[in-house]
């Protein structure tokens, strides 16, 4: 058997048996950054992007990432989310963006919460492109999980 856990015993890819693990309450918190142009924090600020609310858009589209991680991820389990909390947070340098996933099931959802953040993310410079084509997603991370046999990690 493979000491690798998404590896079977001949090397090929699978999704890793979760059945026989406890149901238990899991959350995850990732953060990212979306770097702008100081032309579009102002936008942002007085809430005139041509395209829009895009801070709305790119909040609603990190719920709907998380949703929709195990479609993305090829060996994610499919689980149900009890809760996805996306913000944005507008500062001189751009957007701060943190997503906290909650459920209660046999796995954790770091997954659902970088893949809201990235989303999100995408979602935002979508919205902004045209007056900012140079904008750049970054810092995606894991910040905190609870949950499950490790119980609490928090980035050091």
């Amino acid at each position: 058997m493979s000491e690798f856990t998404h590896l079977d015993e001949t090397g090929a890819a699978r999704m890793v048996d979760v059945s026989a693990k406890d149901i238990g309450a899991r959350t995850a918190t990732a953060t990212g950054r979306v770097l702008l142009s100081s032309a579009v924090v102002e936008l942002l600020r007085s809430g005139e992007v041509p395209k829009g609310d895009a801070l709305g858009v790119a909040r609603i589209a990190g719920i709907m990432g998380a949703k929709r991680t195990p479609d993305l991820i090829p060996l994610c389990h499919p689980i149900a989310l009890h809760g996805v909390k996306v913000t944005l947070d507008v500062e001189d340098w751009g957007v701060a963006i943190t997503c906290r996933v909650k459920t209660a099931d046999r796995t954790g959802v770091e997954m659902e919460a970088l893949t809201a953040v990235s989303v999100a993310a995408l979602a935002l410079i979508d919205m902004v492109k045209a007056v900012d084509p140079a904008a750049v997603v970054t810092d995606v991370r894991v910040e905190e999980k609870t949950g499950g046999k490790t119980g609490v990690w928090t980035r050091p």
